[in-house]
């Protein structure tokens, strides 16, 4: 089995486990507001509309973009890890990669032609 802890494909965030939700409430979006990766439903087609890193972590946007997450590619979450539901198994065009949420949170998506998507 090959830890991936190390590598340095990985930002260092990526590897240091989270302490706080601090993360999740700085990106996740507030009522009213565009839906991000982290709220969709298993298998939701949807679009990436922007990638907006939380304050303590700028750097996450631009690790996010480098591996694909560009405003106009499919994505869709295909599983999440139990228990809690971290990480997150991701399809962003012909990759799969797994995110943690507060890493999905950063990554607002719309509908398949702009529509924005619906969560309940």
């Amino acid at each position: 089995m090959t830890d991936l802890s190390a590598s340095s494909a990985l930002p260092a965030a990526a590897s240091a486990p989270l302490t706080h939700n601090t993360a999740i409430d700085d990106a996740m979006p507030r009522s009213g507001s565009i839906p991000t990766l982290a709220q969709l439903d298993l298998g939701q087609a949807m679009q990436v509309l922007a990638v907006r890193a939380p304050a303590h972590a700028p750097e996450w946007a631009d690790w996010l973009a480098e591996i694909g997450f560009l405003p106009g590619e499919a994505v869709k979450i295909l599983s999440r890890g139990l228990p809690g539901g971290d990480p997150l198994v991701v399809r962003i065009g012909q990759s799969t990669f797994a995110l943690r949420r507060a890493e999905a949170a950063c990554i607002q998506v719309q509908g398949p032609q702009g529509r924005e998507a619906t969560h309940d």
